[in-house]
């Protein structure tokens, strides 16, 4: 997946947020846009091409005041919109610079 796709599905308002996304991101105090801020400066760190129904992609990037954001999005190739699926502040104590799952024990 690309990023650019989902940067420009975004752009163009072709955007749908499931309810799960949208409780996950109120309850961790998020805002669209700030999420939206972090997809623009972010970067992919798992692509996950066989979810269904549409490839989908876990991004990792910051809000305007620099906390950490992971998003999982999904992109429809057939008519350019991306789906937020879900979007969270991660734990400190599951990622390696946020980029990496730690190994569980």
């Amino acid at each position: 997946m690309n990023i650019v796709n989902i940067i420009e599905a975004i752009q163009a308002n072709l955007v749908r947020i499931t309810d799960h996304a949208d409780e996950e991101a109120e309850a961790d105090k998020l805002t669209f846009d700030e999420v939206y801020f972090s997809v623009f400066h972010g970067e992919i760190i798992e692509d996950y091409p066989n979810d269904k129904p549409y490839p989908s992609c876990l991004i990792y990037g910051q809000t305007f005041s620099g906390s950490p954001v992971h998003s999982v999005w999904a992109y429809n190739e057939m008519n350019l919109w991306v789906v937020l699926i879900t979007v969270y502040r991660p734990d400190p104590n599951l990622w390696i610079n946020w980029r990496e799952r730690r190994r569980q024990l």
